[in-house]
């Protein structure tokens, strides 16, 4: 039985999300006010976004302690954000749409594994699940 997390253990996890908000304001200001900031800001911007949620995603999922089938998932999950990420910042690269692609690919296979209900767990409360 999984149970919530207490306060010190969401911390980490908390203070990154809090962190990749922060990030996304900053990305939303660019879209209203680019001349404000520094060229090549927004490939920074979105995928710092996006590699931070990774990150504080999977710091969360190390303090939760899910089975290794749940960790795995979690794992995958962040790997997407992170390609998504690397396509975001190096959106010239030769690899930029290898990167998207491999984010594509994660992220419809970690929505089929929810849809197919692997790996089979009892709802996250601290996600709100019924």
């Amino acid at each position: 039985m999984r149970i919530r997390l207490d306060r010190k253990h969401r911390t980490p996890g908390v203070i990154l999300g809090i962190i990749t908000l922060a990030d996304v304001v900053a990305l939303l200001v660019w879209d209203a006010f680019p001349a404000v900031f520094p060229a090549g800001s927004h490939d920074v911007l979105g995928a710092a976004s996006l590699a931070l949620i990774a990150v504080a995603y999977l710091v969360y999922q190390f303090e939760r302690r899910p089975a290794a089938a749940e960790l795995l998932k979690a794992i995958m999950l962040a790997a997407a954000f992170l390609f998504w990420a690397a396509n975001q910042f190096w959106p010239n690269s030769p690899r930029a749409t290898l990167y998207n692609d491999i984010a594509i690919a994660l992220f419809v296979l970690d929505v089929f594994l929810v849809i197919v209900g692997w790996p089979a767990t009892l709802p996250d409360s601290s996600f709100g699940e019924s």
